[in-house]
C-alpha cells in the first residue's frame, strides 16, 4: 500500500490487489471559440470618451485649499445660471434664482454630498438638481489647484436613485424594459481629466420594487449634465 500511497496525488486510488485504478479521462478545458474565423470584421473607429469636457464655473471666489465644502452649492449653480452653462430648463432656472426667496423646499438645488472622487485625497463636491418631469441633473465639482471650480460630470436624465460608491457615481435610470433598471457607474478618467460613464449594466428590479403601492426606499438624488474638468 506505500506504493498506492505515492500515487495518490496522481491516480484516482488504488484496486483491492494494491495496483493503481484509474479516475477516468480529465475533462477538457473549454475556451472562446471564434465563430467565422474568415470572416473580414467591421472597423471599429476609436470610441468616444462618452462625457464632457471639464467647465470653469465663473463668478465664485478662488477656494482656499481646494477645499469644496467651502463652496454654497446654491450659489454654485446660481453662478452657472448666470454664465448660461447651467444647461438647465428656463423654468428650472427662474426657480433656482428664486432660491432663498421661496418656501423651504422649493429651491431645485438638493443637499450636497462630498467624496473623494479623483483620487487626489480631496473631496469633490456632488449636486443634484430636480428638474421638470421627473428629470435630474447630476453634478460633480472640484476645485483645481488656483482654487477655481470646475464642473467634470454632468447628466441630466429621469434617475431612480444615485448612490456614491467607492470613487464611482452610481445613476439607477429606467432601462425601458418592464421590470429592469439600467445601472451606469461614472469613474474619473485621469487622462480625460474628467468623469466618464466607465460601466453599464441591466438589472431586474427586485419583485418588492416592482409590485404596485410597495414602498420604496428613499435615494439620495443626484443629476447629470455631461461635464468635467481637472482636480
Amino acid at each position: 500500500m506505500a506504493a498506492c500511497a505515492v500515487l495518490l496525488p496522481v491516480l484516482a486510488g488504488c484496486g483491492g490487489s494494491g495496483g493503481p485504478v484509474s479516475a477516468g479521462p480529465a475533462p477538457t478545458a473549454s475556451g472562446p471559440v471564434r465563430l467565422w474565423p474568415g470572416r473580414e470584421g467591421a472597423t471599429v473607429p476609436p470610441a468616444d470618451p462618452g462625457g464632457a469636457p471639464a467647465v470653469y464655473v465663473p463668478g465664485l471666489p478662488p477656494v482656499r485649499g481646494q477645499n469644496v465644502h467651502e463652496v454654497d452649492p446654491v450659489a454654485l449653480v446660481k453662478a452657472e445660471v448666470a454664465a448660461g452653462s447651467a444647461g438647465v430648463p428656463p423654468a428650472t432656472a427662474a426657480a433656482i434664482r428664486a432660491c432663498g426667496k421661496q418656501p423651504a423646499g422649493a429651491c431645485p438645488v438638493l443637499t450636497p454630498y462630498y467624496r473623494d472622487l479623483t483620487g487626489n485625497g480631496r473631496d469633490e463636491l456632488v449636486v443634484g438638481i430636480d428638474m421638470p418631469d421627473g428629470m435630474m441633473s447630476v453634478r460633480v465639482y472640484t476645485a483645481d489647484r488656483n482654487g477655481l471650480l470646475n464642473r467634470i460630470m454632468a447628466t441630466t436624465e429621469s434617475v431612480v436613485g444615485v448612490e456614491l460608491a467607492g470613487r464611482d457615481v452610481v445613476l439607477r435610470v429606467p432601462s425601458g424594459n418592464p421590470g429592469y433598471e439600467l445601472i451606469t457607474a461614472w469613474s474619473w478618467d485621469s487622462k480625460e481629466r474628467t468623469m466618464l460613464p466607465t460601466r453599464e449594466q441591466i438589472v431586474r428590479v427586485p419583485q418588492a420594487q416592482a409590485s404596485p403601492g410597495a414602498p420604496q426606499q428613499a435615494s439620495p438624488r443626484v443629476s447629470r449634465d455631461a461635464s468635467q474638468g481637472p482636480s
